[in-house]
């Protein structure tokens, strides 16, 4: 399963192993991710791509607004995991 910008992950490893975040980015073998809670867009958390679970739901609307603006704000993020599902967590 690719992993790419927008795509909702789980993190396999590390204190935050079990929760979802959305991919903001890729490069050189990390993702940069977010959840808009405890991980905010403008601070996002950098982690080894082995070390994430991918699921098959991707939020077209994260991934088209980076394409095109570049950024998004922390309640878009949540808003899109809690439409997933899988923010639960906080």
């Amino acid at each position: 399963m690719e992993i790419k910008v927008g795509s909702l992950v789980i993190s396999k490893a590390g204190r935050d192993k079990g929760d979802m975040f959305i991919v903001l980015s890729i490069s050189d073998g990390f993702a940069y991710l977010a959840n808009g809670e405890l991980r905010k867009v403008d601070r996002p958390k950098k982690k080894k791509l082995k070390h994430l679970q991918g699921t098959n739901m991707v939020s077209e609307f994260i991934a088209n607004k980076i394409e095109v603006i570049g950024k998004v704000t922390n309640s878009e993020v949540r808003k899109a995991l809690a439409q997933s599902g899988g923010n639960d967590n906080g």
